[in-house]
């Protein structure tokens, strides 16, 4: 039996979602789609793969068409990956649809419960108080930041030039992203960058491997019995917890040794503490916690893995990084990178050819969710309580929507000549969709094309391995298992 997310909403009138003109689902009833054969008890879960699952979901949707359904145990889920089914369902959400209650429990059982988990008027007004600090004006404001640790990111790569040696770079852009976010969230300058020793980029890789780790496991063992990786868990999950409440202490010291501040927050960590402290506040000291690690979370892993999978492109595609490096040489000559954040706007080919990198290699290629209501998808009737699975990239890999589907080439999205202008956007959801749509969306797009254009205006990249060997590691978000590349000085 599935679970019903919000029962109250059960008995609401049935929501029909049409899909793309033409489109028919292939049954009526969930039981009766095609899908994978599995097992008694277990299902289809013996058949994922530990840093691969979205591999998974993706080859049964080749398999068994845009709508699909398998067994996690005795759950039946469905997969979709059919564009204006999967648009339309983020449309939805928060209301006629939640997020996964799975990874919600996950994610809470580590210790944090914040935005990401949060659902209704809790998800509502703590969504206000983040994006106060995530318009484009506050992100501008913030510029001088950026620019400061996109130096020290210029820094690491030199000295990796100079050395002759390649850059781990998956490591070096969690850094880098963890150090943006936590100073613009949190007003503080933790410098990973410069302190390999600080394990904070370490736990929060490690948070993200455990959630992978368990989200397929059918019995959640850890919970009667620890395993040394669980006892690692625990570990890990401590020193988190201490550096968030370390860090909402130094906000209540700053905040009462300047009153001030209690009306006009500087980061994101200070508003939240003047609403938990407001009388009669519905926040606690754990939605506090929650929301610091959310942002810490959310802004290391999304982030950085998009610009990976940009360079990665742009170490293998001759003619792109070609056409972006004349573009970061025209726009930035002589200086070495962005120095003022109107030149963030003059780099039209970098942002094309980041959208292409995500379109290829998206960053949540799998995003589950549960119906709140009855639901009908373009003849499909869903029962409230349904686990429903958005899978993305099965389009962006189809020749009926995309020419040449396989092949890099960011200037698909430029002028009004390119595919774009067919609607083809639309078929995109890099950054989720409707009223959850990523709130951190414009600070990435602005780290992006930062490390892009400095990366390319001073150096030459190249993969230090074989393109073939670099894999696909998913574990919440997807990111290259390795990339090593060479930066040589122009």
């Amino acid at each position: 039996m599935n679970t019903v997310a919000d029962p109250g909403l059960a008995a609401q009138p049935l929501v029909r979602i049409a899909g793309s003109p033409g489109f028919v689902a292939p049954a009526a009833r969930v039981e009766d789609l095609p899908g994978p054969r599995g097992l008694p008890v277990f299902g289809n879960a013996l058949q994922f793969e530990p840093g691969a699952n979205h591999a998974v979901f993706e080859r049964w949707a080749r398999e068994y068409g845009p709508l699909f359904r398998f067994r996690f145990g005795k759950v039946t889920a469905i997969g979709v990956s059919e564009p204006a089914l999967m648009t339309a369902l983020l449309r939805h959400r928060p209301v006629e649809l939640a997020r996964s209650p799975r990874i919600s429990t996950l994610i809470e059982e580590l210790g944090f419960r914040g935005l990401f988990t949060a659902e209704g008027e809790r998800w509502r007004r703590q969504r206000r108080l983040v994006m106060r600090a995530l318009t484009p004006e506050a992100i501008r404001h913030f510029f001088p930041v950026v620019h400061t640790v996109t130096g020290r990111l210029l820094a690491r790569w030199r000295a990796a030039a100079a050395e002759g040696r390649s850059a781990n770079v998956p490591r070096d852009l969690k850094r880098y992203s963890i150090d943006v976010t936590t100073w613009l969230s949190m007003g503080v300058d933790v410098d990973t960058l410069n302190h390999d020793d600080n394990p904070l980029q370490g736990d929060v890789e490690f948070w993200f491997a455990t959630i992978g780790r368990r989200l397929p496991m059918i019995v959640p063992y850890w919970r009667w019995f620890k395993l040394p990786v669980d006892r690692r868990v625990d570990a890990m999950v401590a020193r988190l917890d201490a550096t968030v409440a370390a860090l909402v202490a130094d906000a209540r010291a700053r905040l009462a040794a300047d009153p001030a501040l209690r009306a006009r927050p500087s980061n994101i960590l200070e508003a939240l503490v003047v609403a938990r402290d407001e009388p009669g506040s519905e926040f606690t000291d754990e939605d506090v916690k929650g929301n610091v690690a959310t942002m810490l979370f959310a802004g290391e892993d999304t982030t950085a893995n998009a610009i990976a999978w940009l360079l990665y492109y742009l170490a293998t595609v001759p003619e792109a990084a070609a056409k972006a490096a004349a573009e970061a040489d025209a726009v930035l000559a002589p200086a070495p990178m962005p120095a003022q954040f109107a030149d963030l706007d003059r780099f039209a080919y970098t942002e094309a050819a980041a959208i292409e990198a995500l379109r290829l290699k998206p960053i949540a290629p799998v995003n589950g969710m549960i119906t709140n209501v009855e639901m009908d998808l373009a003849g499909l009737r869903l029962p409230a309580g349904q686990l429903v699975f958005l899978l993305p990239r099965p389009v962006a890999m189809d020749p009926r929507h995309f020419d040449q589907p396989a092949v890099f080439r960011p200037e698909r999205w430029l002028g009004d000549a390119g595919e774009s202008a067919d609607d083809t956007k639309r078929k995109l959801i890099p950054f989720g969709g409707g009223p959850r749509y990523c709130p951190g969306r414009y600070l990435a797009m602005v780290e992006i094309r930062m490390v892009a254009s400095m990366a390319l205006r001073n150096f030459r990249i190249a993969l230090d391995a074989a393109p073939e060997s670099i894999a696909e590691h998913y574990t919440f978000t997807l990111g290259p298992a390795t990339l090593p590349l060479r930066f040589t000085p122009r």
